[in-house]
């Protein structure tokens, strides 16, 4: 199908570029592009993006009502071990919101001098928001939004959003189209999986795992069931019991009745979920934090238990329960902290596999748990006065997230499936004792995992699964990993779920990566398509010519400090 009838078509259904679009049953369409993406998160965009401007057209499929997952959904404070191993459509991103921020008119609440100052050394400073190679990497959630909405206009690409996928065609290892629950059909020659669940994947037939592998699988160290659990743990012994002392009592809320198991082995469990809260103490941009329907302070034992037992210690209250980043104009980035924070550890098991009612059910599951969590810091007697006071003055912020509230639209799915491939990053690539000889990008963060398990150990609560292990350079990402394995799937790409061991998954999964990953794999789809082959038979020596010419970098210098130059762009108006 040629461009203008493509254009035709989208026109009949989607009067506005980009406005949400749902089509009832009745009035199903079909759309037919080059390159079908499926997931608008921030690899998904990068993808489109970078399809269109190789002149391929490329359409957006996602499920919610929002395009940017994470980078537009409240996590604003950049995850990233090295900003330099950074290019690519990822590196214009943060180029684009230095510009924006060089604007004098972007700082409504505070000046840009105040914001670096309260920020210290922070990721950025005031001097390096112009120039060519300026980067920031700290923003509000409305301004990534913003710019990856110019991104989308400037090239063309039409997103439909709200729907949600109900069905795969394959003929033989090729995807022919996806259906949508409201009947909607895509078509595409090449299509790209860039949700945080693969979905599309898992329908397509393509290998998956989820949970923790054992060590003994890939030979690793830090995979499976972790045998001591130091940081983001309870720092003094709580009990766990209804009645103290007592097992037979039984447990009180928030932790699980399960067996420790070996350490090194695996399981099902995948590491917590939370949101990222922008939140803010400025009271002219603030509402207040409900409490969630049926608040239950009772449901908190654990919390309180926790807080008595800290008292005698003389450690600051406030310290263990927060971690607020500061973001622009008074607002935050607040993550979770320490042993019983925002994330509602063991509550997400069921989400990779749920349908989209069920993980809506969880997702308001975890809603309610850090509402209830902030209520119960901000009212209870049980809680010291000096961390009281300090809760009362968080609010959600009046400028984001303006149809939930302030509440952000996107859950922080740290984990759900991940492919398995014909070659799976492991360890030993994040500690360079193997090395890809195929990139398509560089990771550059820690292994990291957050908690998998709240139980019982030696009489006292517990967490179990955080991992934090670094002390490596930027290391190479294998084209292979974010294809399906040969004979399964020839025209899918995964940037997002891509082929990775829960612990290398831990390092890879940072939204700038993503976002290289999403413009790597449409470069493969393009190629692909001109070469009439498939993704496995794609010559990588023509992939690699075009991802340097495009920026990516694909191999660590030690002594480089700035990496290729962005494309300069102009700054997006202040909304």
């Amino acid at each position: 199908m040629n461009l203008r009838l493509l254009s035709i078509l989208v026109a009949a259904i989607s009067s506005t570029m980009l406005r949400p679009f749902t089509a009832p049953a009745a009035d199903a369409k079909v759309l037919e592009c080059d390159i079908c993406v499926f997931g608008g998160t921030s690899a998904g965009v990068a993808a489109a993006v970078q399809a269109s401007r190789m002149g391929k057209t490329a359409i957006v499929v996602e499920p919610s009502k929002y395009i940017g997952g994470l980078t537009t959904g409240g996590l604003g404070a950049t995850d990233i071990g090295n900003k330099a191993a950074i290019g690519g459509v990822s590196r214009e991103f943060y180029h684009r919101v230095a510009q924006y921020y060089s604007q004098d008119s972007a700082w409504t609440l505070e000046t840009r001098d105040d914001y670096f100052k309260r920020r210290g050394s922070g990721q950025t400073k005031v001097s390096s928001l112009s120039g060519p190679d300026a980067t920031m990497w700290t923003f509000e959630p409305h301004v990534a939004d913003r710019i990856f909405q110019d991104m989308l206009k400037e090239t063309h690409v039409q997103v439909f959003n709200e729907q949600r996928l109900a069905s795969v065609k394959k003929t033989g290892a090729r995807i022919a189209e996806i259906v949508m629950e409201n009947g909607n059909v895509f078509r595409a020659k090449m299509f790209i999986d860039a949700t945080y669940e693969g979905d599309l994947m898992a329908k397509a037939g393509v290998s998956y795992v989820v949970g923790r592998e054992a060590n003994a699988i890939y030979d690793e160290t830090l995979n499976g069931i972790r045998a001591k659990t130091p940081s983001h743990q309870f720092i003094v012994a709580v009990d766990p019991y209804m009645k103290k002392g007592d097992p037979a009592s039984g447990l009180i809320p928030f932790v699980q009745n399960v067996e420790f198991g070996t350490p090194g082995a695996g399981d099902k469990t995948i590491q917590a979920y939370n949101y990222r809260l922008c939140l803010t103490k400025n009271s002219e941009n603030s509402h207040p934090i409900d409490p969630p329907p049926g608040y239950k302070p009772e449901q908190y034992e654990l919390l309180a238990r926790y807080l008595e037992a800290l008292t005698p210690t003389g450690i600051e209250p406030a310290k263990p329960f927060w971690g607020p980043v500061g973001m622009p104009n008074l607002k935050t980035d607040t993550n979770n902290k320490g042993g019983f924070s925002t994330d509602f550890i063991g509550m997400n098991y069921d989400y990779p596999e749920a349908g989209y009612a069920e993980r809506e059910k969880i997702a308001r599951a975890h809603e309610d748990y850090i509402r209830g969590y902030i209520t119960f810091l901000k009212t209870s007697p049980r809680v010291p006065e000096t961390l009281r006071e300090e809760a009362k003055k968080w609010g959600l912020c009046k400028d984001e997230f303006a149809d939930t509230g302030g509440w952000p639209h996107a859950l922080y799915v740290r984990e759900a499936r991940r492919m398995v491939s014909d070659l799976v990053m492991t360890e030993h690539y994040c500690r360079g004792k193997e090395v890809a000889q195929d990139p398509v990008g560089l990771a550059a963060y820690t292994m990291d995992s957050h908690n998998c398990r709240r139980l019982v150990r030696d009489g006292r609560v517990e967490n179990e699964g955080d991992t934090q292990a670094g002390g490596f350079p930027p290391y190479p990402i294998s084209y292979r990993s974010i294809i399906p394995r040969t004979g399964e799937c020839e025209n899918l790409a995964v940037p997002v779920c891509l082929s990775a061991s829960h612990i290398a998954y831990g390092s890879i999964r940072m939204e700038p990566v993503f976002m290289i990953l999403g413009q790597s794999a449409a470069t493969a789809a393009v190629l692909s398509m001109n070469d009439k082959v498939s993704l496995q038979e794609l010559d990588y020596t023509k992939l690699k010519a075009q991802l340097l010419k495009d920026g990516q970098i694909l191999a660590w210098d030690k002594s480089k400090t700035t990496p290729t130059p962005a494309v300069e762009t102009p700054a997006p108006a202040v909304p």
